[in-house]
């Protein structure tokens, strides 16, 4: 840590496990932190594996003067401006969902979401899966046929599995790694995306839109979709309830999302006085 206060012009924060508590709530200090950041001019951007339509609703009056990372950073935006978005090839797409459909008929407890930038769009429609799918995707439409949804530019395929992603579906996936990114994105959910595609290009761009460098540049993250985020800021954090391999990417360690981390630690850093 610099005795002196560093010249912080950009703040880029994963959303679930990060910034949100276990309830998915904004820290009770949220409006004053973006009131003293907007004083000093730095730029916050929630940067997430959430759909932009749901990250907007949630911020509420203060979403047009954000910046987005949504999608795992297919999706950019500053306020409703598109900077920059990377689609996935739709003949891959209806690959994954016929090759998800079959591991699921082998009993696997799994949803798939395929995340277009007007909407989300889901064939299992139950309430399981709905109420699993409507956290994170605030415009969801449930059509018969998931193989011939509505036309939209389709950012990512997203994979919900019960029994969890990482020793489940997850590999399944991983047959379609020469054609897309796979990543898992949280403890139930693997998304594919475009090869070139991360929160850490997506904060790139939005350093080259505003003319910040990585050194003004700090970012919090706590999963492993958040990996390269961090790589993209010199004030790199991990939660202290990240996945250990987040922890040994970032620079710094912050508190834990249930003790406020985010907040608590850009106001020690830049000395905005709130607790």
């Amino acid at each position: 840590m610099s005795d002196t206060t560093p010249d912080i012009r950009l703040i880029a924060v994963d959303m679930d496990g990060t910034l949100l508590d276990a309830d998915h709530n904004l820290p009770h200090n949220f409006e004053p932190f973006l009131d003293a950041l907007d004083e000093r001019g730095i730029t916050f951007c929630p940067a997430s594996g959430r759909q932009y339509h749901s990250l907007f609703a949630q911020l509420g009056d203060r979403a047009p003067g954000l910046d987005f990372i949504a999608e795992n950073g297919a999706y950019v935006l500053q306020g409703t401006e598109e900077v920059s978005s990377t689609l996935i090839d739709e003949d891959l797409v209806r690959r994954v969902i016929r090759r998800v459909n079959e591991y699921a008929a082998t009993g696997a407890n799994i949803g798939v979401v395929v995340c277009g930038k007007r909407s989300a769009y889901v064939e299992r429609a139950d309430e399981e899966f709905y109420a699993e799918t409507s956290r994170y995707y605030r415009s969801l439409e449930a059509i018969d046929d998931l193989l011939d949804w509505p036309a939209d530019g389709i950012l990512k395929v997203a994979v919900f599995d019960f029994a969890g992603s990482e020793h489940g579906v997850a590999p399944i996936l991983q047959e379609f790694a020469d054609e897309a990114r796979v990543m898992v994105s949280g403890k139930n959910w693997v998304d594919l995306m475009g090869l070139t595609t991360s929160k850490g290009s997506a904060l790139r761009a939005l350093q080259t839109e505003l003319g910040v460098t990585p050194d003004q540049t700090m970012a919090f993250g706590d999963y492993l979709n958040d990996l390269e985020l961090l790589d993209a800021a010199q004030w790199s954090y991990a939660m202290a309830n990240a996945h250990p391999q987040v922890k040994e990417r970032a620079r710094f360690e912050a508190p834990s999302n249930q003790d406020n981390g985010v907040i608590d630690t850009v106001s020690r850093l830049l000395g905005l006085g709130l607790h």
